[in-house]
């Protein structure tokens, strides 16, 4: 087989398994990096290496590999932008949290998110009591938005921060 294909064939490969690795250990995980995470992605990245480009550690199989994964990058946007079914399936959907001052505990648990860390959220946002929060939502890209019942909104944001791995 021609090495430039093999490359083209072997990127397309880890990229698809990266996106379902992802998917299946949680993109919330992403929204904020620790020192942890951002290990992790280096190794990742380093290990994976060698499964686009093989033996060939020429400029232009690298760069090859690379043009690739902005391809299938560039690609899959737009796939997700006009197919629902793709977008849900590579998307996490947001999550209700609090709605109408009640508190959605099941949902915490599923996300693990404490009550220390939602009240947290809740202060950022100017919020001090359950009761007040008319909407509370971790969004697709780990921050929590809270809308309280206030005439005189404002906009703040609260990003998740994670105290564990991604492992």
């Amino acid at each position: 087989m021609n090495s430039y294909l093999d490359i083209i064939l072997r990127s397309v490969a880890v990229y698809f398994f990266m996106i379902i690795a992802i998917r299946v250990f949680g993109k919330k995980e992403l929204s904020q990096l620790n020192t942890a995470d951002v290990i992790l992605i280096l190794l990742i990245s380093n290990a994976v290496q060698n499964a686009m480009v093989g033996n060939d550690t020429t400029l232009a199989g690298g760069l090859l590999a690379a043009f690739v994964l902005f391809i299938i990058s560039f690609g899959l946007k737009k796939i997700m932008y006009h197919s629902k079914r793709i977008s849900d399936f590579i998307q996490d959907k947001p999550e209700i949290l609090i709605h109408n001052g009640i508190t959605e505990y099941k949902t915490l648990a599923k996300l693990d998110i404490t009550s220390d860390e939602l009240e947290e959220a809740m202060r950022e946002h100017g919020v001090e009591f359950y009761k007040d929060v008319k909407l509370a939502m971790l969004e697709v890209d780990g921050n929590i938005s809270i809308i309280s019942g206030e005439n005189n909104l404002k906009q703040t944001h609260h990003k998740r921060r994670i105290h564990k791995s991604l492992s």
